[in-house]
């Protein structure tokens, strides 16, 4: 077993005034060579964007992007002809594959917008761009781990063009659970959202990260009401 640990007081970090951002790896502005991915995660920002504000029309492409709102509602347009607002409970999948340009504001003009935005390399290049956008109830990820994205097509989760999979879960004080790591050669990258946790001896505060390689399963013991999401991605 293999093991990096994230303190979530060591991201990069910005303020642009509208937008707050803490990035887990290299991003934009922010430069760390020991901090350019985990395996073919390569990037997970924790964006606070002010009432009214975001990111104007911008391109993609050949990325799998995963967007999680934690607090507040985000608009979405994009130029597929998708326009939605998504809130927690909800996620957001797209496929930028051979191209598209979308544009995320926040929503509400009065209140913040707190979201994860997720992106993995994809599996094959240039592919359809694709959108999704489904609600996960809180029960569905009471005291378990569920699984929300998935390279599978399937109705009770979303897909991903990679062997990647992401998993929340919502887990009471004084709890133990097992994650196994879901494909042959992933490793895991569990990013604490909320709460206390210890894995592999090691404690774990809000935001912190722990990326475990080069092993086929983990305990997490859940020592504070805590929000776990694992992002368990091919190395290489």
């Amino acid at each position: 077993m293999k093991i990096i640990f994230h303190k979530a007081s060591e991201r990069g970090y910005v303020n642009h005034g509208w937008l707050t951002a803490r990035h887990s790896f290299s991003f934009a502005g922010y430069y760390n060579p020991q901090k350019m991915h985990f395996g073919l995660l390569c990037v997970l920002n924790d964006d606070i964007v002010a009432p009214g504000m975001g990111f104007g029309t911008h391109p993609h492409d050949n990325m799998e992007i995963v967007t999680i709102p934690l607090k507040g509602a985000l608009e979405h347009r994009d130029s597929m002809g998708n326009t939605g607002v998504i809130h927690p409970n909800e996620i957001q999948a797209m496929s930028a594959g051979s191209g598209i340009t979308h544009s995320e504001y926040n929503h509400s003009k009065i209140e913040d917008v707190n979201l994860l935005q997720i992106w993995v390399f994809p599996k094959e290049r240039n592919i359809a761009p694709r959108y999704d956008q489904r609600v996960f109830s809180e029960e569905e990820k009471k005291e378990r781990f569920k699984t929300v994205v998935a390279p599978v097509k399937a109705n009770d989760v979303m897909w991903i063009n990679q062997d990647a999979y992401f998993s929340i879960g919502k887990f009471k004080p004084d709890s133990t659970v097992d994650y196994t790591i879901q494909h042959k050669g992933n490793g895991a990258y569990i990013f604490l959202i909320d709460g206390e946790a210890v894995i592999e001896n090691l404690n774990l505060q809000k935001r912190d990260a722990l990326g475990i390689w080069d092993t086929d399963k983990f305990k997490i013991q859940i020592t504070k009401e805590a929000e776990v999401l694992i992002i368990d991605v091919p190395m290489k």
